[in-house]
């Protein structure tokens, strides 16, 4: 069974003449209980969105810096291109190290998103949404 199908509530509503009042509370209670799921799975399904992001952002932003700063050791220019000249022995040694500690980083951070994302799914999750809330002061 997919995720989503276990997520879909199915509220069917007889004749409203022939029901009574407990049947009525019921339905709303089941109507409004219906919509909670819906946005607790849909909270959590932001959350991950969101934190899978980050954690992506800070592993390549950290690579890109890495770059910036030591690319040159490998044949990078100023601009983090290869500037086309063919590398020394020492240099595709250290471009061919710095792949292996990529690689390396890229997946750890992978395994560690994969975790986080296992584990956010032992919470129930409420988004708080943004919210101002305005005070209301009388005139005078």
């Amino acid at each position: 069974m997919m995720e989503s199908d276990k997520l879909k509530a199915v509220v069917t509503v007889p004749s409203i003449d022939n029901l009574s009042h407990d049947d009525l509370a019921n339905l709303k209670k089941n109507i409004k209980q219906a919509k909670q799921n819906k946005y607790e799975s849909q909270s959590k399904d932001r959350l991950k969105k969101v934190a899978q992001a980050k954690i992506k952002t800070t592993m390549i932003g950290s690579l890109s810096i890495i770059e910036k700063h030591f690319g040159f050791l490998w044949g990078l220019d100023e601009f983090g291109d290869y500037s086309g000249v063919e590398l020394s022995e020492q240099e595709e040694l250290l471009k061919q190290m710095f792949e292996k500690v990529r690689n390396e980083i890229l997946d750890n951070g992978n395994t560690q998103l994969r975790n986080l994302l296992v584990e956010l799914d032992q919470y129930d999750v409420n988004w708080n949404r943004y919210s101002i809330k305005l005070e209301v002061k009388p005139e005078g």
